[in-house]
């Protein structure tokens, strides 16, 4: 049994919804959707989340060399559907040690890319892409700029909008966010492909 979802916007436990409301409720941000607790990586969650999810489910491939899916997450539930996913990727930095990588699409205002990346808002902030591009993503065969957001020192964000959802690119460690630059990244809309996807080890981004 997998354990109860929780805020996706601070990870804090949730008021279920009752017979005096329908949605889920957390202390400090009100009503929100839920995060589910994050699937381990398998074949079996990937099939999961390209059936449910009502946002694409970004998936760089071909992979970077040397780097493996790590893990699946997802916010929303049967009645109002899953409103953002996650993919986890480990993998060789470009320096030293192993590096993660998340990639969310979400709706705006679910507020899991922010949670992630050390942000206080639900969303990356007013006037993030106010500057030239600072990278540049290749999104369904498509370049998408992607601008840095200034969340927690230990970690690269990069943040844009891609088919009306936000995209979050999140690596850690901090250096890895090179690789963003570096590697000419290319999403796929794992909803639309049935892949032989290469599986690593649950990312330690993703554990409690």
């Amino acid at each position: 049994m997998r354990a109860a979802p929780t805020c996706p916007r601070c990870f804090g436990p949730l008021h279920a919804p009752s017979v005096w409301s329908s949605a889920w409720r957390c202390d400090a941000h009100g009503d929100v959707l839920p995060y589910q607790p994050p699937w381990p990586p398998s074949q079996t969650a990937a099939e999961a989340m390209r059936k449910t999810s009502l946002v694409p489910v970004w998936l760089p491939w071909p992979l970077p060399s040397g780097w493996l899916v790590t893990g699946f997450g997802e916010v929303g539930d049967e009645r109002k559907g899953i409103r953002a996913s996650l993919v986890a990727l480990s993998g060789p930095s470009l320096t030293q040690g192993p590096a993660d990588i998340l990639v969310i699409a979400e709706e705006p205002g679910v507020g899991l890319g922010a949670a992630f990346a050390g942000l206080d808002g639900a969303d990356p902030g007013e006037g993030f892409d106010s500057g030239p591009p600072n990278a540049k993503i290749e999104v369904l065969g498509h370049p998408a700029p992607l601008w840095c957001v200034n969340g927690a020192a230990d970690r690269a964000v990069y943040a844009g909008e891609a088919l009306g959802n936000w995209l979050w690119v999140i690596a850690w460690p901090a250096e890895a966010g090179c690789l963003i630059v570096l590697a000419e990244l290319s999403l796929i809309d794992l909803r639309d492909h049935d892949l032989d996807i290469p599986f690593g080890a649950f990312s330690p981004r993703l554990e409690d």
